[in-house]
């Protein structure tokens, strides 16, 4: 097996790896954090006389060509102390450093400007990378430092608003989103329906957001993927840290299961607030627990293993009305091997489950749904060259689809129970990622992905006359659903429907100048999963399915241009992008879906398109006392459901339309400005124009009842969104770095109460009879304060 990749490998990359008449050798090793031995992720380590340079990869591995001499090597990582050091290279050798944060060290090395080029001409755009100490310096809500929170700070991020779950990347849906954590997918990011995010900060390593350029080694989604890996322990010695808040409270421990070997990682976040609610008489409830896990052992040089895991829950009732719970558990097993000192590999088995119940006790009934699957990843890297380097892989997910279940909560409720049809689907890719380097000028990034999608075998499957589940009723100018003239009933191994994708990657990048660049990117992306999910209800669901017969999966083309530019020493950075993107097959719901225990999906929904573009400008200071950056959006996210035949309407008559992710204005504007010595001030500010929404705009009356008329979808805006947030960190002894250390954290969100509208809802008043409208905020003025410690 060994040899059949490294000849597969040098197959590859023989016409760009001729040998030059200076004798070559690899300077390869991993980069770790002295105190803890974690591995560090884009470690920058470059030799200024050769001007040559490369990153550490997602598991601190890095490799170099190198030819015979005596050279300064530099290694800079942010937050921490910059190594320079010579070295003499006569054959190939592995070492590995270790760096220390840059408050441990009273001799810390300024960063030359040539480290500062890498990142200028690295063919990478649509990207964001953001540190946890960046994250924990935002001010949150309720004081909880918060991912998802503060990537919605950044260009052409988004959410649908407070208490609105997960976020949207440049006119994207949230199921358009993979989100991984540790390599395992994540259907639901957030907890108490978008207050928290899934992810305890603390227990957090590095995290990337690509918006575009996207590698070919992702796949299954059109719009971003927030890629984020859980630190691995610390393996010299044991440490905790946490925090006390309103209204959660987290602790994280690790340690060494064996000294510089072995390491662990428990960490574990819970609410308390629903604690104190009957104090106030209500029976409310609202809460949420998670814990995250990572087990890390060296075995050899050339071999790691790792196990790490997720469990998350949210339960959230009103009274005796409804209870609902949701919740995502992960597993993960993953073997790094050292092939040689060019050849990077690693394995992954990942399990992944989310399920969703729903109690309506009200109509006495329990529904629950959920999707499972199975993940089978093999990853690997050849640095050919200091020019050329080759990523390429598999990947394969076997999906069971749990549509829904019913069951009566009381054995008088008159419920019996009712299960939808399970699905199965199996997802398979591969991939081949390129990183080339044509000239000290030019860079390119190219790669190919080919996907498949089976949709396999199940219970039965109705049959429509002339294959169409959804009807158009010609006489009242509304869609309908179609009756089944029959059904087909499969086994588990029958493929029903197939679908194969090619799936071109491609990004360049050209340096202008020393400190100046532009880069181009294209992507093309497929997704076979859709998430169906009615936002309007007052018990939002969550429902995937599968592509198959009647729903087609969404094919993806996106187009990004962007400049960029550092200026004084890599004290400021420019980034401006410039992107436009079609979305087919992008589903739409005819006139009163209906979600809730429906057997055929495929009769509510019709195949449509979307499209979204915009440009995005991000401007960053780097360093001093006060850091920060200042983004902005202009953009439209828009969709179309035309008719199917010239006698249908479609959706909104055929006519694009605003989706619900639309925000034409995005302004957001976060700082960091480190006071005194023991006081550390952050401000963040956010302006949004309003989501869009439908309003009545006539009424009639029949036999008495008052039926309102509604706009075209999406015609309307909410007001617009803006808060100013502040929050001050007080550390009583800055100077400690052993022993118990803490700080206190004190914030305000939204500081000047603005009352923005969730939603508007219209009625008629009960004691006038006169129609109203009636706004929904979420949050008001929230004071908070929170004590974090770690030893």
């Amino acid at each position: 097996m060994k040899n059949l990749i490294l000849w597969f490998i040098f197959g590859l990359s023989l016409s760009f790896n001729f040998t030059s008449a200076q004798e070559k050798f690899t300077l390869s090793g991993t980069l770790l954090e002295a105190k803890s031995n974690e591995t560090l992720i884009g470690v920058n380590i470059y030799f200024p006389e050769l001007q040559i340079g490369t990153i550490t990869n997602s598991y601190g591995f890095y490799s170099l060509s190198v030819p015979e001499g005596t050279y300064n090597i530099i290694l800079s990582y942010i937050g921490y102390s910059t190594i320079s050091e010579t070295i003499t290279i006569s054959e190939n050798i592995t070492k590995d450093y270790k760096l220390l944060e840059s408050t441990e060290s009273l001799d810390e090395i300024v960063i030359t400007e040539n480290i500062e080029k890498l990142s200028i001409k690295k063919p990478e755009m649509s990207v964001n990378k953001l540190t946890t100490g960046t994250i924990k310096d935002i001010p949150v809500v309720l004081g909880e430092a918060d991912i998802i929170k503060a990537i919605t700070l950044l260009p052409g991020v988004t959410n649908a608003g407070e208490g609105a779950s997960g976020f949207n990347v440049r006119g994207g849906a949230v199921d358009q989103n993979l989100i991984l954590l540790d390599e395992a997918i994540i259907y639901n990011s957030s907890h108490l329906f978008g207050f928290f995010s899934v992810f305890n900060p603390d227990a957090i390593k590095d995290l990337k957001l690509y918006k575009g350029g996207i590698p070919a080694r992702f796949g299954g989604r059109v719009s971003s993927v927030l890629d984020i890996y859980q630190k691995e322990g610390n393996s010299n010695e044991f440490h905790a840290n946490g925090g006390i808040g309103i209204v959660s409270s987290r602790l994280l421990v690790e340690g060494p299961i064996k000294k510089e070997k072995g390491s662990f990682l428990f960490g574990g976040r819970s609410s308390y607030a629903h604690l104190f609610l009957p104090l106030f008489d209500l029976d409310n409830i609202a809460r949420f627990y998670d814990l995250n896990t990572k087990l890390s052992y060296k075995i050899n040089q050339n071999n790691n293993i790792y196990l790490s895991g997720y469990f998350g829950r949210d339960l959230f009732s009103i009274a005796d009305t409804f209870e609902n719970s949701y919740g995502n558990s992960v597993l993960n097993f993953r073997w790094n091997h050292l092939f040689s000192d060019k050849l990077f590999s690693n394995l992954s088995l990942i399990y992944s489950d989310y399920d969703y119940d729903l109690k309506l006790n009200f109509v006495e009934f329990d529904w629950i749904s959920g999707i499972r699957n199975f993940n089978f990843k093999y990853d690997f890297k050849y640095y050919a060259n200091n020019n050329f380097k080759l990523q390429f892989g598999v990947n394969s997910i076997y999906y069971k689809f749990n549509p829904g279940e019913i069951n009566p909560t009381t054995p008088t409720s008159g419920i019996n129970p009712f299960k939808l049809t399970d699905k199965y689907a199996f997802e398979n890719a591969g991939y081949l990622d390129v990183e080339h380097q044509l000239s000290d000028k030019l860079a390119l990034s190219y790669g190919l992905r080919l996907s498949s999608f089976l949709r396999l075998g199940q219970d039965e499957l109705n049959v429509y006359e002339n294959d169409e589940a959804v009807l158009f009723n010609e006489d009242f100018q509304v869609y309908e659903k179609a009756s089944p003239i029959d059904t087909e009933t499969f086994s588990r191994n029958d493929v029903i429907t197939s679908f194969f994708n090619l799936e071109p990657r491609a990004s360049i990048a050209y340096l202008l100048n020393y400190r100046t660049s532009v880069k181009a990117s294209y992507n093309r992306m497929s997704q076979y999963l859709h998430l169906l999910s009615n936002t309007n209800s007052p018990t939002p669901l969550d429902v995937w399915a599968p592509s198959g017969k009647y729903i087609k999966p969404q094919l993806l083309d996106q187009f990004a241009i962007g400049y960029f530019k550092t200026f004084k020493n890599n004290l400021y950075s420019l980034e401006a992008e410039s992107f436009y993107k079609t979305v087919k097959n992008r589903i739409d719901y005819i006139d009163g879906a209906d979600l809730i225990a429906n057997n055929a999906i495929e009769q509510i929904i019709l195949n449509g398109e979307s499209r979204a573009y915009g440009l995005e400008l991000l401007l960053k200071k780097n360093e001093g006392r006060l850091k920060g950056w200042l983004a902005y959006t202009l953009a439209r996210s828009e969709q179309r459901t035309p008719g199917r035949t010239l006698s249908e309407t479609g959706i909104n008559n055929g006519e694009w339309y605003k989706t619900p992710y639309d925000r034409t204005h995005d302004i957001s504007m976060t700082c960091n400005y480190k006071w005194k010595k023991k006081w550390i001030i952050n401000a963040n500010f956010l302006y949004q124009t309003g989501r869009p929404t439908t309003y009545p705009n006539a009424q009639y009356e029949y036999n008495g009842i008052i039926i309102p008329n509604f706009s075209l979808r999406n015609e309307e805006r909410l007001p617009a969104y803006h808060r100013f947030d502040l929050s001050a960190t007080y550390t009583p002894k800055p100077d400690k770095k052993q022993g118990w250390q803490s700080n206190w954290v004190f914030g305000i969100y939204n500081i000047y109460n603005r009352r923005n509208a969730a939603s508007i809802s219209f009625g008629q008043n009960e004691t006038t009879g006169q129609n109203e409208a009636t706004r929904l905020s979420i949050f008001g003025i929230v004071p908070s304060v929170s004590y974090n410690f770690k030893f």
